[in-house]
């Protein structure tokens, strides 16, 4: 295998083959046993489950077959392309997490100048939004995050990709989106946060999981976790154990932090965890007008790409509703829902609300429109609404997590964002 993943020292073209067979096996234990994520070069699965938990089954963790290389998705993967390729954008550590790791994002135009009058709060309550905004309220700021559940892959993949369009104009196959970068042109201000949980991804020792056909239970597992007996913790049953206890666990999963805590339903009142408050405090210094917050987790029944409404102020619904339709007009214009029915596909009345949550409280913290959207899986098929098996492969989950920050960026340029969305006088 090559491509931005790959690893192969130089002293090792001249060893005897059978030594390399021998140091392969002892650097894929010590590279899982730190949670590392990265194939050695021609090395396909790695030999043994993470040292720190022992137990998980070893075809849980079995790559897929030769990756394509555009598949950054790795906490290392991801380091390595923020370092070597982004040039154009600015590069920085926005917080630590619970495990002591850096969680990168990258800076691209002018941020807010100055500051507003009031605060968030009195700016609702004055009507007057641009109060908060600041003499800079006309600017518009977009910010993109992906990997709060650290087993989910997508929304990584879709962010590195999109850093190489607003690098260089083409995606990491080399295909070029001219009007991805036509529309990012139009935004004052964009931030691309590829991991925020980079505990949980680097927890979950896979580049690409092997394809499971229409059996979710593995992914689902190596997401949210298994009890001792490997039992599944599932979803939404992982919600009820924040913090959980790592020691009643065969393997936590994804989902947490080191702290054990699922960062989309944190302590938002009370004691942040770090990456929440790296995200707090990004949002109060950037005052961004739409956050797109990236998982993977599209319904087995109608198994496409779908934006949730977050519990938000009545005062966006209008926006919401607006985005919603730009964006899944967008997809079904490229065959990337279940028809090509508009009225049915691109109605926001059918997506659904899971609470509140870390949408909603960015939205009362800083005013931003923020929402999830959830992509397939690469890792198993689901099925459309009249029962056919449907199954996503690579190419098609990267050019709809194009399709989407293209749409949403084209939206924000052409409303204005929130300053104009709601309490724009």
């Amino acid at each position: 295998m090559t491509g931005p993943e790959s690893f192969r020292p130089r002293h090792m073209r001249t060893m005897k083959t059978d030594d390399l067979r021998v140091l392969h096996k002892w650097l894929s234990v010590l590279l899982l046993g730190c949670g590392i994520g990265t194939r050695l070069a021609g090395g396909g699965a790695s030999d043994s489950p993470p040292r720190v938990f022992p137990n998980v089954p070893q075809d849980y963790l079995r790559e897929a077959d030769n990756p394509p290389d555009f598949w950054v998705s790795t906490v290392d993967g991801v380091t390595s392309f923020l370092g070597g390729r982004v040039h154009r954008g600015t590069v920085a550590v926005i917080g630590t997490s619970a495990g002591g790791r850096p969680i990168r994002a990258v800076f691209y135009g002018r941020a807010r100048n100055g500051r507003g009058t009031t605060t968030f709060s009195g700016a609702i309550g004055a009507g007057a939004m641009r109060a908060y905004f600041g003499p800079d309220f006309d600017r518009k700021v977009y910010v993109a995050m992906a990997s709060v559940h650290g087993g989910e892959f997508e929304g990584i993949v879709g962010l590195v990709n999109l850093l190489s369009v607003l690098e260089t104009g083409n995606d990491l196959r080399g295909r070029p989106w001219p009007e991805v970068v036509a529309q990012a042109a139009r935004i004052d201000r964009l931030v691309v946060i590829p991991i925020v949980n980079v505990d949980g991804r680097a927890r979950v020792p896979l580049r690409m999981e092997a394809f499971r056909g229409n059996e979710s239970r593995i992914p689902e597992y190596l997401n949210t976790g298994g009890w001792s007996d490997g039992g599944l913790i599932g979803w939404p049953a992982c919600k009820a154990y924040i913090p959980l206890d790592f020691s009643r666990t065969q393997f936590p999963g994804g989902y947490p932090n080191d702290n054990g805590v699922n960062l989309m339903h944190d302590d938002f009142f009370g004691s942040r965890q770090p990456e929440t408050q790296a995200l707090f405090d990004l949002a109060a210094r950037e005052r961004p007008d739409l956050i797109l917050n990236l998982h993977t987790g599209a319904g087995a029944n109608d198994y496409y790409t779908r934006m949730h409404v977050p519990v938000m102020e009545e005062a966006l619904r209008p926006a919401f509703n607006g985005l919603y339709r730009a964006v899944h007009t967008a997809l079904v214009h490229g065959g990337f829902q279940g028809s090509s029915d508009l009225a049915v596909e691109a109605d926001p009345g059918r997506t659904t609300s899971f609470g509140f949550n870390l949408d909603s409280a960015l939205d009362f913290h800083c005013g931003a429109l923020s929402v999830v959207v959830e992509s397939p899986s690469h890792g198993y098929s689901g099925k459309n609404q009249r029962g056919d098996v449907v199954r996503h492969s690579a190419d098609q989950l990267l050019d709809q997590q194009l399709l989407v920050q293209q749409e949403a960026m084209r939206y924000l340029a052409d409303t204005g964002g929130r300053a104009r969305w709601a309490g724009g006088k």
